[in-house]
C-alpha cells in the first residue's frame, strides 16, 4: 500500500494591529481570536509616509525609512485587525534591517 505525501503548508504572512497601537508582521499560527500567535514576528516601530499607512505595510512592505524591530515568536492580545501580506511585502519585511 502506498503512503500519500502530506503537504506541509507555510503559515500565512500577516500584519496584525492591536488596541494598544501595535503593528506587527509575522506568520500566523493557531486559531484567530482576540489573541493570536505569530512566528518570526517583527514590530513596526515607525513607518514613513511613503508606505501610505499600515495597509501599505501589508501591500508593499516597509521602505528603507521605516524602523523595524528584530524577530521573535509572540502572542498578541487585543487584536483589532489581521491583514494578509503580499509575497512582495513579506520579502521586504524579512530583509528589513533597523533602518
Amino acid at each position: 500500500m502506498k503512503k500519500r505525501a502530506t503537504k506541509t503548508s507555510t503559515p500565512p504572512a500577516v500584519l496584525v494591529t492591536t488596541a494598544h497601537r501595535g503593528v506587527f508582521f509575522g506568520y500566523l499560527t493557531g486559531k484567530v481570536d482576540k489573541t493570536v500567535t505569530l512566528k518570526n514576528a517583527r514590530n513596526c516601530i515607525y513607518w514613513s509616509s511613503d508606505v501610505r499607512g499600515f495597509i501599505g505595510l501589508a501591500a508593499t512592505g516597509p521602505s528603507n525609512l521605516c524602523r523595524i524591530g528584530p524577530r521573535a515568536d509572540i502572542e498578541l492580545n487585543d487584536v483589532t485587525s489581521i491583514v494578509a501580506v503580499t509575497p512582495e511585502a513579506a520579502a521586504k519585511w524579512e530583509a528589513q534591517p533597523w533602518g
